[in-house]
């Protein structure tokens, strides 16, 4: 199976960098079910073409199995190794991996610029006939030019086959092109060599999210990529038809506003930013100072319609007009600036002290806060009162209370 990819954009060997596969080199990338080829037949300024050449092992993808449903013959005797199908699907997904997400080492804005691109696939079988091409390729944008390929040449009483020679022209970026190769060419091929469960769904989605959901022929694709399994089915298409009115739901709402806008009458000071712009316009001014105490709206104006040079005295004006509370600026962000100064000057920010607990004994006892300490020498039993013959001062018994300054002024007081 092979299939070329060539552009004339110069220049034609970015389309190395686009793909990561060196022009000088042949590489070769093993898979599952054989192996998959990448050359270059030209690579010039003028014209660079790349081909990825996939190598099935028709054994080896029989062989273990032994169940036999295709009958003996047929698992050995087919068409897979030769036609474009999901094998090379797979293979594009592996072998450009990252040009498939959009993505390039050093090229990334060629990555997202529509460049003029060919695609050559050798054979493609489509049981539906030439109509089934074109109708999955030219509402993209393609120049689909088709050749029939014979059964076999020697025996013309056999009539016609469902296999075509296909080349795809056009003007667009390397990744939509992959991108449409990796679902319509399974899908028109009609048959995938794995399982299709639930995770396919989210590869359609990945894949084709962004331009099959109005694509005219979005049913029939997603029943062929998805082998006609109809929760799958139904699944993808009410996915798809969601995001398509989300988009839709948004594009009115976008339109709304601007005839909001259009209709709204002008007030008086759009009217007057309207005629001082004219005025600044046919007199072809250079530089604009704008040293009043508004918004910047007047410099936002002229931002949106022409480029505005920055003033060399663009410090000194804004030491002049900084006794007005605001900073010159320009375009969206004069306004930013006029707001966040209004909210700084009327509501400051105080710094404040966050008040430490006062705690008691070790640090471990929990964030409750600390009950009151008990007074100390206050026992919690009952005191027991009793009188001292000796009425000395001090005394060691600690289960007598008494008054110590009494006893020191007036020895011979009562207790």
């Amino acid at each position: 199976m092979l299939l070329s990819i060539s552009t004339t954009h110069r220049p034609a060997t970015d389309l190395g960098y686009l793909l990561s596969k060196h022009p000088d080199r042949l590489q070769t990338v093993d898979l599952a079910f054989g192996q998959a080829h990448v050359f270059y037949p030209q690579a010039d300024s003028e014209r660079c073409t790349a081909a990825l050449l996939l190598d099935i092992d028709p054994v080896g993808l029989v062989r273990g199995r032994g169940d036999g449903s295709e009958g003996p013959l047929a698992q050995y005797v087919n068409d897979r190794p030769y036609v474009a199908s999901s094998f090379l699907a797979v293979a594009l997904a592996r072998v450009f991996r990252s040009a498939l997400a959009g993505t390039s080492r050093g090229r990334e804005e060629l990555a997202q610029t529509p460049i003029p691109l060919d695609a050559e696939i050798a054979v493609l079988r489509s049981r539906g006939g030439e109509a089934s091409i074109r109708d999955a390729f030219e509402p993209l944008g393609y120049r689909v030019e088709l050749e029939p390929l014979p059964l076999d040449a020697r025996f013309p009483e056999w009539g016609a086959s469902p296999y075509w020679r296909v080349k795809l022209s056009g003007c667009l970026r390397l990744q939509e092109l992959l991108t449409h190769l990796y679902v319509l060419l399974p899908a028109i091929d009609g048959d995938k060599h794995y399982f299709v469960g639930d995770d396919e769904v989210e590869k359609l989605l990945a894949k084709a999210g962004t331009w099959l959901a109005a694509h005219p022929q979005r049913e029939w694709i997603t029943s062929r990529y998805l082998k006609r399994r109809r929760s799958l089915v139904r699944s993808a298409l009410a996915r798809l038809l969601d995001a398509e009115e989300d988009d839709i739901d948004s594009t009115e709402q976008a339109r709304e506003a601007a005839e909001e806008r259009i209709e709204r009458p002008m007030s008086l000071n759009e009217q007057r930013l309207g005629a001082v712009l004219a005025v600044l316009r046919q007199s072809g001014a250079r530089r604009v100072v704008d040293l009043g105490c508004g918004e910047g709206r007047l410099l936002a104006h002229l931002s949106q319609g022409t480029a505005v040079r920055p003033d060399p005295r663009r410090r000194r004006v804004a030491a002049s007009a900084r006794y007005c509370g605001r900073t010159p600026a320009s375009g969206a962000a004069a306004a930013v600036a006029a707001r966040a100064h209004h909210a700084r000057a009327g509501r400051a920010d105080l710094p404040r002290r966050t008040p430490r607990r006062v705690r008691r004994g070790l640090r471990d006892r929990g964030d409750r806060a600390p009950r009151s300490a008990a007074a100390a020498g206050v026992r919690a039993q009952r005191v027991r009162v009793r009188t001292t013959g000796t009425r000395r001062r001090d005394h060691a018994e600690r289960g007598i209370q008494r008054t110590v300054r009494i006893l020191a002024e007036r020895p011979n007081a009562p207790l």
